[in-house]
């Protein structure tokens, strides 16, 4: 297990997924982030069934960044309750992790 970690949270434009990507690499929270277009989401929001068309990010950094990193999701985005998962990473190439590191704060 290493101490990196990918996190997720989606947007619902993407002005607004570039503004959180930017801002997380900006601040060295992150340093690489995904938006990947073309996604669907069907959730439950206060008592209805929503469908929707977001952006998801995939966000690369360490785990004990997440505590900065969920702060700054919220802060950035439009969502009252945005999604901010973090899935550990197992294992890597070690070169790619070390770059990880070296692109981050900490």
């Amino acid at each position: 297990m290493t101490d990196k970690i990918i996190v997720l949270t989606t947007c619902g434009s993407a002005g607004e997924a570039e503004k959180i990507a930017r801002g997380l690499v900006e601040e060295r929270l992150a340093a690489c982030v995904n938006i990947v277009s073309g996604l669907r989401s069907i959730y439950r929001w206060k008592g209805k069934v929503e469908d929707a068309g977001e952006w998801l990010l995939v966000v690369k950094s360490r785990r004990d960044l997440f505590p900065a990193v969920r702060e700054a999701i919220g802060r950035l985005h439009s969502y009252e309750l945005p999604e901010c998962i973090a899935l550990p990473v197992a294992d890597g190439s070690e070169t790619y992790l070390a770059w990880i590191d070296s692109e981050i704060s900490g």
